[in-house]
């Protein structure tokens, strides 16, 4: 009875916050508009790795790994360091698609507005638009750029402020007219805005959102208590049947991605990583751990308690695929969702992780992410190789992080493994 209202207590929390969040507009271009960019980061962070392989900087001549790294430079720099443009033109395209609008014409108008309001002077030099501008530093002026250009790009055009072609003339064109004056429109106000803020004390509007927003926001993203409740929330809103990354991520993304750029630059000049919580921390040793509240560990588990023939087939089933990191058959077959007996593990577990990872790494005992962006389905302990910069401690945290979710998740698998076993043996009988 206890168990019941509580979970009724939590549904009526949590499903209605979760319902909004999963739907609301601005937050699916977000996530989408990430989802555009990752590709391009992973090449770019593949050939980060591929640059600082440890030891060459030993077997090379200075010369020799100095033109190395300058050869791969350029993978990184045309990715990584200007991920902010993927990203805007995915929020403006996915925005205006969800309008149902050419969704073409919301990238580029949100690509346009944003270099609009970027400064273009470097070092005394005009013209010249800095990279930072364009990767992590710009990322939240570019998401506010390209929702209000996508807004206004979709209000002037349902305004019918568009140029109207006869008949005949080819589609291309007459799509490009059509988009002639919203475009315009749109880019005139977002011009008059930089020269608005050229004379406030920020000059740029870059400097006032990272200097009022973002660096703020930042601060609080990259604190232990901050990630611990983003955890608890991804875990939670995933065991109600609902994409807890997704949600979470859809408003944690900017400012981890942010903290990782930030670590990027750092791991390539050779100095001190300045942040602990970056994507990569979430990515690597919570996620990269078999999914999804690190599942793996709950594989192994099924394969050493398991009694039951449900619990046995569900190791056999979830194996595989958990490796690369994909536990959706753990999660819907053991199952995990709306599941009371595992809801402590579930939720324990990563919080527990979370705190461990962060003080190994505070403290100096492991290294703190370098930035490197590694596939998501890389299997555990070559992800956390990698995304520590090459560093073996990553991937003995991970195994350590395996076994103290092991040990969280023991008796409550016990228990289920029970449960399925006599009510087996029973439904056996009756036949």
């Amino acid at each position: 009875m206890n168990n019941n209202k509580f979970m009724n207590v939590l549904e009526k929390i949590l499903l209605p916050v979760a319902d909004k969040l999963n739907n609301n507009r601005y937050l699916t271009a977000l996530r989408d508009g990430f989802m555009l960019a990752l590709p391009l980061i992973i090449f770019g962070s593949i050939f980060v790795v591929i640059a600082n392989f440890p030891f060459l900087d030993r077997l090379l001549s200075e010369e020799a790994y100095a033109a190395y790294q300058n050869a791969l430079g350029p993978a990184s720099a045309a990715t990584l360091s200007i991920m902010g443009l993927f990203v805007i033109i995915g929020i403006g395209y996915n925005l205006t698609r969800q309008y149902k609008l050419q969704g073409i014409y919301g990238g580029v108008v949100a690509l346009a507005a944003f270099l609009i309001l970027t400064p273009q002077v470097l070092e005394g030099i005009s013209g010249v638009i800095p990279t930072s501008s364009l990767g992590a530093e710009g990322l939240f002026l570019g998401i506010f750029t390209a929702f209000i250009s996508a807004e206004l790009y979709r209000y002037f055009v349902q305004k019918n402020w568009t140029i109207k072609m006869p008949p005949g003339v080819p589609d291309a064109v007459s799509r490009s007219f059509s988009a002639l004056i919203p475009i315009a429109m749109t880019l005139t106000i977002f011009l008059a805005v930089r020269i608005i803020f050229s004379y406030t004390p920020f000059e740029t509007v870059q400097n006032f959102i990272y200097t009022v927003i973002q660096q703020p926001l930042t601060v609080l993203g990259s604190g232990l208590p901050a990630t611990i409740v983003a955890v608890i929330m991804i875990q939670l809103f995933w065991f109600f049947g609902l994409h807890g990354q997704i949600i979470v991520n859809s408003v944690f993304d900017p400012v981890w991605y942010a903290l990782n750029d930030q670590n990027l630059q750092a791991f390539q000049a050779g100095i001190e990583l300045p942040n602990v919580i970056t994507k990569q921390f979430i990515d690597t040793f919570l996620v990269g751990m078999g999914g999804s509240g690190m599942t793996l560990a709950v594989v192994i588990l099924l394969f050493l308690i398991g009694r039951s023939r449900q619990i046995k087939e569900l190791g056999k089933l979830g194996g595989p695929p958990g490796i690369f990191n994909v536990n959706e058959p753990i999660i819907f077959g053991l199952p995990i969702i709306m599941n009371p007996l595992v809801l402590i593990p579930w939720v324990l577990a990563p919080v527990v992780v979370t705190i461990i990872t962060y003080f190994a790494m505070s403290t100096g005992i492991v290294p703190k992410p370098a930035g490197i962006i590694v596939p998501w389905t890389t299997p555990i302990g070559l992800n956390g190789f990698l995304a520590t910069g090459n560093a073996w401690q990553g991937a003995v945290l991970q195994i350590v992080n395996l076994l103290v979710v092991m040990g969280i998740w023991w008796p409550f698998l016990k228990i289920l493994d029970k449960n399925y076993y006599e009510n087996e043996k029973k439904a056996s009988k009756q036949k």
